[in-house]
């Protein structure tokens, strides 16, 4: 059941690792020649459309959830998404057909991201529905483990694949690698979901025939409150979360000019940090409440943020593999129990509308636009530490958020989100 929800989760992170890493040789091959910065620019133009329709995809993918159910939902979109990383690998390029490389590129990418609206909200659905409620935190915490995890190994695979290969082969066909694999770790995933039974609290919402018939409209007019708090929840958690784990290795490089081995080493021990963490604390937040984690984790950016990139810019690669394991650490504290939070606030005929539309609006605005937004105002600003005081705003914003929910935890799944959440 965990291995079944979670496994979508990690093709999509393992999705997104590999495309920002073979961005540069993405840029060749899909652009035409002669202006690199302009071909690295459309390259994460059309890496930032996928963002864009999440929401879309959330929009469509929640209510269907609500309506035929969770495991079936999950099954398509996982189809969906390793079939579209898949193509990717098998596109022709631009000195083979021209412009309609780029376009069946973006093309796929928005496939993606549409896809990835359902996935997010739906696992967590699933493995919040199936789980008892005095583990619903540790369980529904290896959905955020595999995030990380998947974004792991697509970070090694692009590195062993450059490290392994003959000179010149990665440009030439060693890219289209990560993007195959994907093919036979989605029909793996899908085997899985397609055995998975839907959730006891779907089926028991079935038979009782009080499944919502129009789960989007009756979302956003009842359940208006709890999806403005998982938008707001979810700000340090997706700012903070593409900080660490993709603005900060090129980071690494282009500001702190260290070597690319460096980042590589920062990146996967920080990534570490975070997968040693994550279950512990999610486990911890079914014991001590929700509540305190979550004000935990967003007073520790508030007050960490800015002194972790005073030591990021020390000087000292040692300072600053430690700056990043320390907001990474601060991270895990956060994430291992926003999005159980997430899924209690809603009732279980409503549950994959709201968090789907709620999470995926939040990535779009200020998850997939973190790394433009601190680059350029670091530029703007000339300030080295544009991106923690932008990481500190955001905890704040998320903090008054939390101060807006009630505690949680061990409550039965079903006494939730019958009402808006209400501050205790």
């Amino acid at each position: 059941m965990i291995v079944g929800a979670s496994i979508g989760n990690a093709v999509e992170w393992y999705d997104f690792a590999i495309y920002g890493f073979l961005a540069t040789i993405i840029s060749v091959k899909f652009f035409p020649p002669g202006n690199e910065t302009a071909a690295l620019l459309n390259t994460f133009a059309i890496f930032a459309a996928a963002f864009f329709m999440r929401p879309l995809g959330g929009f469509f993918f929640g209510p269907l959830g609500d309506r035929i159910g969770r495991q079936r939902v999950l099954a398509v979109v996982i189809l969906l998404m390793s079939g579209s990383t898949l193509l990717i690998g098998m596109l022709p390029t631009y000195a083979a057909v021209g412009v309609a490389s780029p376009l069946l590129l973006l093309l796929l990418r928005c496939l993606q991201g549409f896809s990835s609206g359902g996935e997010y909200g739906g696992g967590a659905c699933y493995l919040a529905e199936f789980a008892t409620d005095r583990r619903r935190g540790l369980v529904v915490g290896f959905l955020v483990w595999s995030a990380v995890l998947g974004f792991l190994l697509g970070s090694v695979t692009v590195t062993l694949l450059t490290t392994l290969l003959p000179a010149g082969a990665m440009e030439s066909y060693g890219w289209r690698i990560p993007f195959l694999l994907a093919g036979p770790l989605g029909l793996v995933g899908l085997y899985i979901r397609l055995r998975l039974q839907d959730t006891p609290a779907f089926a028991e919402l079935s038979e009782a025939d009080e499944v919502a018939a129009s789960p989007l409209r009756e979302a956003v007019t009842t359940a208006w409150v709890p999806i403005l708090q998982v938008i707001g929840l979810m700000i340090i958690h997706n700012v903070a979360f593409y900080v660490v784990f993709t603005y900060l290795p090129t980071y690494f490089i282009k500001t702190l000019h260290f070597s690319k081995s460096a980042s590589f080493a920062s990146i996967t021990t920080a990534s570490v940090v975070a997968l040693i963490l994550i279950l512990p604390l999610a486990a911890l937040s079914d014991r001590i409440g929700r509540r305190p984690m979550l004000i935990a984790g967003a007073v520790a950016f508030v007050a960490l943020s800015y002194p972790a990139f005073v030591m990021l810019n020390s000087g000292s690669l040692v300072y600053a593999v430690a700056a990043h394991c320390l907001l990474a650490a601060i991270e895990a504290v956060f994430v291992s129990v926003s999005l159980v939070v997430a899924a209690e606030l809603f009732a279980t005929r409503l549950r994959y509308s709201g968090l789907s539309i709620g999470y995926n609006v939040s990535v779009a605005v200020f998850g997939g636009t973190t790394p433009y937004v601190v680059t350029w105002l670091a530029a703007r600003t000339g300030n080295a530490y544009a991106a923690g005081i932008y990481v500190t705003i955001a905890a704040v914003v998320s903090l008054a958020t939390v101060l807006t929910i009630r505690e949680t935890k061990g409550k039965p799944l079903q006494e939730l989100g019958v009402t808006a959440p209400a501050a205790p």
